[in-house]
C-alpha cells in the first residue's frame, strides 16, 4: 500500500481520494479551503496538511485535482509547493484539466510526472468509473497506473508529456458539438409537438445515440441543469483547446461557436449549471 498526498478534495478529488483510502492506501490531504480537507479526513481517515509541501514530504505519490493552470502551478511550483518537498522517486499524477504547456513544464521539472485529465464527471468519480487519458513516460505510467485503478474504469497512455491534456481537449471539442446538435434536435422535436419519450425511444438505439443523449435528453426536456459539469469549467476547457489549436494549426469552427454560445448561457445565469444547459439559449 502506498503513502499518498492528495491535493484538492473538491467535487472530483474527494471521491477519488476516498477510493484510494478504501483500497488501503494511507492519505495525507491538502485543500486550500481547510474545512473541506477536515471534513474528508473525518469521514475517511488520514491526515490533513497545512501546505502542499508538507503533504508531499516523504510520500510515494502526490496526486492533484485542482482548478486551472494557476492553481496547479501554485501547488506544485509555488511557495510551499509540492515539488520542492517530493522524493526524487515519487510519482506526481495530475488530474486537473490544464494547458499542455504546463503539463510539459511539470514533466521537465521532475522525472516521474503523468498528466492525467479525466472524463466521466462527478458520477464517474463517485462510482470509481472514470476514464483517464494520460501523458508521460513509460516509467511514470508504470508507477501511476496501479493507483489510478482505484477510481478508474479505463486508463489509456496516449503519449508523452502533454498528450493527456491534448486528448482531454479532443474530448471536450467532441462533446461541445454533440451537445449543440442535441440541443437543436430537442427543440425541433418540441416545436413539432412530438412525444419526447417516444422520440428518445426511436432514436437512442441508432446512429444518433450518444452518452449525452442517453444521460441528458430527459433532464434537458425538463429544464433541469443544477448538476453535472459546470458551464464555467467547459468554457475553461474549450479555451484551452482553442489556444492549443492556434499553436498546432487545427481549425475548430464549431468549438469556437459553441464556446460563444456558452458565454450566452453564462450571461443567463447558468455559470454553474450542467453543460446541457446549452439548450437554454434556444427558444422553445
Amino acid at each position: 500500500m502506498a503513502d499518498i498526498a492528495f491535493i484538492g478534495t473538491g467535487i472530483m478529488g474527494a471521491p477519488m481520494a476516498r477510493h484510494l483510502a478504501a483500497a488501503g492506501h494511507h492519505l495525507t490531504v491538502f485543500n486550500r479551503t481547510r474545512s473541506k480537507a477536515d471534513v474528508w479526513a473525518a469521514a475517511h481517515g488520514g491526515t490533513v496538511a497545512d501546505t502542499p509541501a508538507s503533504a508531499a514530504t516523504g510520500k510515494d505519490a502526490v496526486i492533484a485535482c485542482v482548478g486551472n493552470d494557476a492553481d496547479l502551478a501554485a501547488v506544485t511550483l509555488g511557495t510551499d509547493g509540492a515539488f520542492a518537498a517530493m522524493r526524487d522517486d515519487a510519482v506526481f499524477i495530475d488530474h486537473t484539466t490544464v494547458s499542455a504547456d504546463l503539463a510539459r513544464r511539470l514533466a521537465a521539472a521532475r522525472a516521474l510526472v503523468v498528466d492525467a485529465p479525466v472524463s466521466g464527471g462527478q458520477a464517474g468519480a463517485e462510482n470509481g468509473k472514470l476514464s483517464i487519458m494520460c501523458g508521460g513516460s513509460a516509467d511514470a505510467m508504470a508507477r501511476a497506473e496501479p493507483l489510478m485503478a482505484a477510481y478508474a474504469l479505463r486508463i489509456v497512455h496516449v503519449g508523452g508529456p502533454g498528450a493527456g491534456q491534448q486528448t482531454k481537449m479532443v474530448n471536450q471539442i467532441a462533446i461541445a458539438g454533440v451537445l449543440q446538435g442535441l440541443s437543436e434536435a430537442l427543440r425541433f422535436a418540441q416545436a413539432s409537438n412530438l412525444d419526447l419519450d417516444r422520440v428518445f425511444e426511436a432514436i437512442s438505439g441508432g446512429a444518433a445515440q450518444s452518452w449525452q443523449m442517453v444521460n441528458r435528453w430527459q433532464t434537458m426536456s425538463e429544464d433541469k441543469f443544477d448538476f453535472g459539469f459546470a458551464v464555467d469549467w467547459m468554457r475553461k476547457d474549450l479555451g484551452l483547446a482553442l489556444d492549443e489549436a492556434k499553436k498546432n494549426g487545427a481549425t475548430l469552427p464549431v468549438a469556437a461557436l459553441v464556446d460563444q454560445f456558452y458565454a450566452e448561457v453564462q450571461k443567463m445565469g447558468g455559470r454553474r449549471q450542467d453543460t446541457s444547459s446549452l439548450v437554454r439559449r434556444l427558444p422553445k
